[in-house]
């Protein structure tokens, strides 16, 4: 198992906004092998995310699947493509070679924006 990062206050963790997040669509990133763009929609507002989860996940699958992302992550260009959030997923490794990749998200379908705490 990877060893734990450092210890945080809780007052750094309550800075994070954590949300259900509905993806409406994705595609594979143009400038990268790893990556996919999605397209999510935070209830009061839609946006693009970049993640690392190509070689887990078919973008067709994706559609309509709700996630938790970090919504207050400052916006970031990945490969030339505007990333504004964070999806969170846990990762299974093998050594050094991630094996799985699992979604976090609710287990019943919730509004999109919901907060997560």
């Amino acid at each position: 198992m990877p060893e734990l990062k450092p210890t945080v206050t809780f007052d750094d963790f309550i800075k994070l906004d954590l949300r259900v997040a509905t993806i409406t669509a994705a595609e594979p990133h143009p400038n990268a092998d790893r990556l996919l763009k999605l397209q999510i929609d935070l209830g009061d507002e839609q946006r693009q995310i970049c993640a690392g989860i190509k070689a887990h996940y078919e973008p067709d699958a994706l559609v309509g699947r709700q996630i938790i992302v970090v919504a207050n992550l400052a916006p970031r260009k990945i490969r030339g493509e505007e990333s504004n959030g964070m999806l969170l997923a846990a990762s299974v490794a093998d050594g050094e070679e991630t094996t799985d990749v699992v979604l976090l998200a609710p287990s019943k379908a919730v509004p999109a924006g919901s907060t997560v705490g």
